[in-house]
């Protein structure tokens, strides 16, 4: 990989590690381009962002090749990740903490496996307070920082997938395939609610984007490695 390769356009699939932001990892590789080759300006975005507490695919797009980002952000998104039933927090995983406990004596297997059809197809979810979209021209996480009460609007997402891989109450893990949009917090938040319960997202992993997979990823020390040799 050159200068000239990056500046025309290069797709990176990185599997993005817990507690970095998709921004920094973006800022990490503009600057590695840009220190590796002295280039004074070099395009460089991610198709889809990925919250700190979580890991896996994060496609990033140099050069020329930003200009394709949308068609990768619209294409469906596969995570697994593990729900905690019986908790709910304000942000529906562990940024925040505990803010009521629920029982669980009720909740069986076959409950369980029973719930995620009602979370199959299309269906209305309200995003968390603390994400990123924009209200009003604020970022919803800035206001719910500030205690601000902010009405959010339900979205329609569509799950075409919600498979469950293992059941170890209060834990569950899962497999879901899902459109653009679909906030996996919200899921486990609701899926807890339709269990007579609280769900608290506690873990999630992207591992495909289309048919990009987290099996041909770099980690984003393998890329410092990579450009560290190249200098």
């Amino acid at each position: 990989m050159n200068e000239e390769d990056y500046k025309n356009g290069q797709l990176l699939l990185i599997d993005k590690p817990l507690n970095w932001t998709s921004f920094q990892i973006v800022n990490k590789i503009r600057w590695l381009i840009k220190n590796s080759y002295s280039i004074k300006k070099i395009k460089v975005g991610h198709a889809g962002t990925l919250d700190p507490l979580a890991t896996g695919l994060l496609i990033i797009c140099t050069g020329k090749m930003t200009k394709e980002i949308s068609k990768f952000q619209s294409q469906t998104k596969t995570y697994t990740g593990t729900i905690l039933l019986g908790s709910t927090t304000p942000s529906y995983d562990l940024e925040t903490k505990s803010d009521s406990s629920y029982p669980v004596d009720h909740i069986t297997k076959e409950l369980i496996t029973k719930a995620t059809e009602c979370f199959t197809g299309k269906i209305k979810q309200k995003p968390p307070i603390f994400s990123a979209i924009k209200k009003d021209g604020k970022r919803l996480y800035e206001s719910a920082r500030l205690g601000e009460k902010v009405k959010i609007d339900d979205r329609e997402v569509e799950i075409f997938d919600f498979n469950i891989l293992k059941i170890n109450i209060p834990y569950v893990d899962f497999e879901v395939k899902c459109s653009k949009g679909t906030y996996i917090r919200s899921l486990a938040y609701d899926f807890g609610k339709k269990l007579n319960s609280g769900g608290t997202l506690v873990k999630l992993r992207r591992t495909k984007i289309g048919e990009y997979s987290i099996t041909k990823s770099m980690t984003i020390e393998d890329f410092i490695s990579k450009h560290s040799k190249e200098k």
